[in-house]
This record gives structure tokens, C-alpha cells and sequence, in this order.
């Protein structure tokens, strides 16, 4: 579920229509590694909890990530973009839904997150009496292929399925971000990758996130960082496949309009990644003259995630009120209008 709209790579200024929309800078790129952080934790600390601690309850792994997921695109995606794996940052970028300057700190802040949930699950089991070695719970859920793999599929088996799999994930992603809301996106999402992990687990573990086979890699056995490669490369490939598809058919969309970004001198707290908010595919406006900076970015960061729910239109408030008042301070001159 991605906050940038969608904007046709091959759109040229020639046809646009003269909107202005500001960046999505509210957070800045440090808050939304975080965010980034946080999601890549939480997905990766319940998924693997339920794997270990519960593996023939009521509730499958595939499904507990696939839940987490969703629940995380809510809880974070309106600050971030809620990626949470490496392979739907790639994708997002190489589709032009995300500035390249976010995905190497994405990146990082995913394994990161990832690293720390499995440093917690690890701590937690070393100091259990019936538990006497972690290596094997990491081991039995991490991902392999040739001998570690549960069905013994061959390196060419799991490599054409994850790369496959990946490109479904990501291609789910950029589509139910750009035409369904943050609600529907992320149940799209999560049901797509549950499924999707379900039909994986027997050939390779069920990978699609390198950030979650790396934290699992490394305090399993050392097999795991071994084969570790392919789950980088396969999903990382499949996600890179689908981008340039989505790419590719932007810059066919012939007469397509352009958004405009609005120029903003900003701090070097808030720094410029170059995404855009989702209202901006609509051709939504600037915000009016006189709009406190951080405000009119912070509404234009939330808009995907709330723009279906009633009640949303204080930022307007906010602005036209903002607009009036420095009127009123300019001795009543609209603004823009010289003084007499």
C-alpha cells in the first residue's frame, strides 16, 4: 500500500495540467526508516513467533504474516508507505512510485527491524530450562533449498518460485495502492502474501522477504547463511521484473498528465525524498497561500490512508482559515495583492 500516486513514468510536462502538490515531507526520511524499522519488527517478531511457539495451532505461520502484514500497512503505511520488504521497496522504485533516495535507508531499516525481532525470540528461548539449543527452531523455519529443502527441490525449482512469487507480491502491491483504499490495500496485500507463503513453505521455507531470511539465517545453523543468496537475489529479481513491467506500460500510457511537485526549501530535518502524496493522481491542489508548512504536508502524508473516511476536511479548514488570517494581517489585501 504505497502513499505515492500514480504517476506514468512517461507522462511529459507538455501534457500536464498545471497541478501543484506538495512532497511528502511531513516525516522526513529518518521517521519513515522508522516506521520502516517498526513494521519489518513486528512482522517478522509474530510471524516467527507463531512458527515457533505454535506451529500446529489454529492459526498457520503463512497466515500470521500474511495478517501482520495488513495490520502493519495501517499502523505504519501512512507515514512510510508501508513497505516492510526490501523486495516492495525495489519494485516501488523501479515502477517510479518511490524516490531512489528511500530505498537504501528502507532497506536497512527492514533488516534492522527484522535482526532486532530475532535477537528478542533468540534472547527469550536461551533463558528457558526445556529449551536447551536455539539453533534448531531457527534452522527448522529458515529458508533452503537442494537437502534443506522440506521437499527437496533442486536450486533451479526454488529460485523460478520465489522470483515468481515475489513479482505477484510486488504487482499486488503497486496495483491495490493505486486504485483501492488503505484498508482494501493492505488486505490485498496480506492475503496475497499468506497465500503466497503457503504455497512456498514445503519448496523453500517461504522466503519473498530477505530481510526476514536474513534475521532467521543468522542464528540458525550455518547452512542458512550459506544458501542465504538465492533469497536475496530470487525476490529481489521477481520484484525488479514487475517494476519495470509497471514502468514500461507508464510510459505507454499516451497524453498521460503530470503532477507538478510543489518547490519547498526544506530543513535538514525534513529531508526531500521525492514522493508525492496519493491525492496528486486525482490533480489535487496546493494548499493556499498563508498554510503553515508542516500542517499542509502532514494532511497530504495521511490523505491515502483517510481520504474514504468521513470528517477529513480540517486541513481544508485549516488552510482556508490560515489564508483568511494573513489577509486580515496584510490590512485585508488578498494575498499576493499589492498594498495601496
Amino acid at each position: 500500500m504505497t502513499a505515492e500516486p500514480h504517476i506514468p513514468a512517461g507522462a511529459s510536462a507538455a501534457a500536464a495540467e498545471g497541478t501543484t502538490v506538495p512532497s511528502l515531507r511531513s516525516y522526513g526520511i529518518l521517521g519513515r526508516s522508522i516506521a520502516e524499522a517498526a513494521g519489518s519488527f513486528l512482522l517478522v517478531l509474530a510471524g516467527l513467533g507463531v512458527s515457533f511457539f505454535n506451529p500446529s495451532g489454529g492459526l498457520s505461520a503463512p497466515l500470521a504474516f500474511g495478517l501482520v502484514l495488513a495490520a502493519a500497512m495501517v499502523a505504519f503505511g501512512y507515514i512510510s508507505g508501508g513497505h516492510f520488504l526490501p523486495t516492495i521497496t525495489l519494485g516501488s522504485a523501479l515502477a517510479g512510485r518511490t524516490s531512489w533516495k528511500a530505498v537504501l535507508p528502507y532497506i536497512v531499516a527492514q533488516l534492522v527491524g527484522a535482526l532486532f525481532a530475532a535477537l528478542i525470540l533468540w534472547v527469550s528461548m536461551t533463558g528457558h530450562p526445556q529449551i536447551p539449543e536455539t539453533q534448531p527452531f531457527f534452522a527448522a523455519v529458515a529458508n533452503g533449498f537442494a537437502e534443506n529443502s522440506a521437499t527437496q527441490f533442486p536450486l533451479a525449482g526454488a529460485l523460478l518460485t520465489e522470483v515468481i512469487a515475489a513479482a505477484l507480491l510486488t504487482a499486488v502491491f503497486l496495483g491495490a495502492g493505486t486504485r483501492l483504499s488503505s484498508a482494501a490495500s493492505a488486505f490485498a496485500v496480506g492475503v496475497t502474501y499468506a497465500a503466497l507463503l503457503t504455497f512456498l513453505v514445503p519448496i523453500t521455507g517461504g522466503s519473498i522477504n530477505p530481510a526476514r531470511s536474513t534475521a532467521v539465517a543468522v542464528f540458525a545453523e550455518p547452512w542458512a547463511i550459506q544458501q542465504l543468496w538465492l533469497f536475496w537475489v530470487a525476490p529481489l529479481l521477481g520484484a525488479a521484473i514487475t517494476g519495470l513491467i509497471y514502468r514500461s506500460i507508464d510510459f505507454a500510457v499516451p497524453g498521460a498528465a503530470v503532477v507538478v511537485e510543489e518547490e519547498i526549501v526544506e530543513d535538514e530535518f525534513l529531508e526531500d525524498d521525492g514522493e508525492l502524496p496519493s491525492e496528486a493522481a486525482e490533480g489535487t491542489a496546493a494548499p493556499a497561500a498563508g498554510t503553515p508548512r508542516a500542517e499542509a504536508d502532514d494532511a497530504a502524508a495521511r490523505g491515502f490512508f483517510e481520504a474514504d473516511a468521513p470528517g477529513n476536511s480540517s486541513a481544508e479548514a485549516g488552510s482556508t482559515e490560515a489564508t483568511r488570517e494573513d489577509g486580515e494581517q496584510d490590512g485585508g489585501n488578498a494575498p499576493g495583492t499589492p498594498r495601496s
